[in-house]
């Protein structure tokens, strides 16, 4: 038996009572809502006895104490607007405006974001490409130790692990060099929330020191959409001035679905976690098995890549299924599986596809995909040339900050204009949102061509209208 009752059971039972809501939301709780209403009992508000997330005393403190519990962290934070607010929350906290940060150039546009916001001077580590799955490799400790070196005014470093292909960097290796020149180490696991919470699971970036960790519950875990939790560990940050952050970033009217949700997710792995991971391992065991016996399509394994990469390990939840040197791309791949499979892939990259798998996905889940590919890895053709990745693997020439390119004046013109032209907002492939030019870089023949590249292959593109058209700084004469 629980000690205490979730957050859930409580909501459920004051739904239950006779309380009238003189107050938010204005559905108030009425099954006449419209065809929504069966969700909306415990869609409250801050109402007396159910706490306050931006000044958690009770029930809320409790829950978040809960989660922290569950990571080993200092500090934990409830995060209802993802793990965007979770990003923006922890770069705004620990910078100045016109600051300098060093960033992973793989990172989601939401770090990109708060350098904008803060105006910040940014410097990037580029990570190389591994080339038999055309992705970025994990982030090498030496490299940022020589990157500080170079850039002795950097007051943070931000990194991505794991990525959204799965790729784990040497947290602990990089925040020893990090934390030697008492700058700030800032990871976005946001897909990584599941590391560290069995024994056959990698370890996660809290438990290897990193000061300000960033998790979405709801990527690999049992949370709905927009869950996510923000770590925080030392003294190297301002906890007042992350608190006044959060405050200022999230929703002044948080969901008590979510929280609920989130509380409900800590739960279930307290409780049901372990057993779910061991059957997870079973399950992909079972899955790599069956797909070892394809001959054209390959499944991204940490195993089979050369030792000279810096990858430190490699999430097993992230199926990559690479079609590179077959006549298919990866969109092909994808709609063929969600057409004739009814398999639904988390993106499509030029070379792969992605699924995500989770201790939540059933038996049948994992051998569908699983028959699936061999179904059409019998069907496909090899290619007799490599293909060359959409991904740009190096860094375009920067002509002006970012904060200036993107607030400042800008035209729409043609891709075949765009030559030479400094970008005015991101271009990216979006899912997973990393940028192949942002606001203030050049765009050069090379980057052009990796656009209409894939737009020819139908990837979804951010950035560029369906016409072809993109926007640009106004050059003044």
């Amino acid at each position: 038996m629980r000690a205490e009752k979730s957050l859930y059971q409580t909501l459920a039972e004051y739904s239950a009572e006779d309380f009238y809501p003189c107050h938010m939301p204005g559905h108030k709780r009425n099954m006449a809502s419209g065809e929504m209403a069966d969700f909306y009992r415990i869609d409250i508000t801050e109402i007396d006895g159910f706490d306050d997330l931006h000044h958690a005393e009770g029930i809320l403190r409790k829950a978040q104490e809960r989660a922290n519990r569950l990571y080993g962290a200092e500090e934990t934070f409830f995060l209802v607007n993802g793990s965007t607010c979770g990003v923006l929350t922890a770069i705004l906290a620990v910078t100045e405006p016109g600051e300098e940060i060093l960033i992973a150039r793989n990172c989601h546009k939401s770090v990109y974001h708060a350098a904008i916001l803060q105006s910040l001077s940014v410097h990037y580590y580029q990570p190389q490409m591994i080339q038999e799955y055309d992705i970025c490799d994990g982030v090498r400790a030496e490299a940022i130790e020589q990157l500080l070196d170079q850039y002795p005014g950097v007051k943070a470093v931000v990194i991505t692990s794991p990525t959204y292909e799965g790729i784990l960097s040497d947290i602990a290796g990089i925040a020893r060099v990090v934390h030697k020149r008492g700058k700030v180490l800032i990871v976005d696991e946001a897909h990584g929330a599941h590391l560290g919470l069995a024994e056959n699971l990698p370890e996660g970036a809290v438990a290897q020191g990193a000061d300000l960790v960033i998790h979405s519950l709801h990527k690999t875990l049992p949370a709905m959409t927009q869950t996510a939790l923000l770590h925080v560990n030392g003294d190297r940050v301002d906890r007042e001035r992350l608190r006044r952050y959060l405050t200022m970033l999230q929703s002044s009217s948080p969901s008590y679905v979510l929280m609920a949700s989130m509380d409900a997710c800590v739960r279930f792995l307290e409780e049901e976690g372990a057993g779910r991971f061991v059957l997870f391992q079973e399950e992909y065991e079972k899955f790599c098995k069956k797909t070892a016996k394809c001959r054209r399509i390959k499944i991204g394994k940490m195993t089979s890549v050369s030792e000279n990469y810096a990858l430190a390990d490699w999430d097993i939840g992230k199926i990559l299924i690479s079609v590179k040197n077959t006549k298919l791309n990866g969109k092909e791949l994808g709609d063929i599986l969600r057409e004739r499979y009814h398999l639904e892939m988390e993106m499509a990259a030029d070379t792969y596809a992605l699924a995500i798998m989770t201790l939540m996905d059933t038996q049948e889940g994992w051998q569908r995909l699983a028959d699936a590919l061999c179904e059409i890895d019998d069907r496909i053709e090899k290619e007799s040339c490599d293909r060359q990745d959409i991904r740009r693997i190096t860094l375009p020439q920067v002509r002006s900050s970012m904060a200036a390119a993107f607030h400042g004046p800008r035209e729409e013109i043609s891709l075949r204009e765009a030559t030479g032209r400094i970008a005015a907002d991101f271009l990216m492939l979006y899912p997973p949102g990393i940028p192949l030019a942002a606001p203030g870089e050049v765009l050069d023949e090379e980057l052009i061509q990796k656009i209409e590249d894939s737009r020819e292959k139908g990837l979804s593109l951010r950035g560029v209208s369906s016409e072809g058209r993109i926007p640009v700084v106004v050059e003044i004469p």
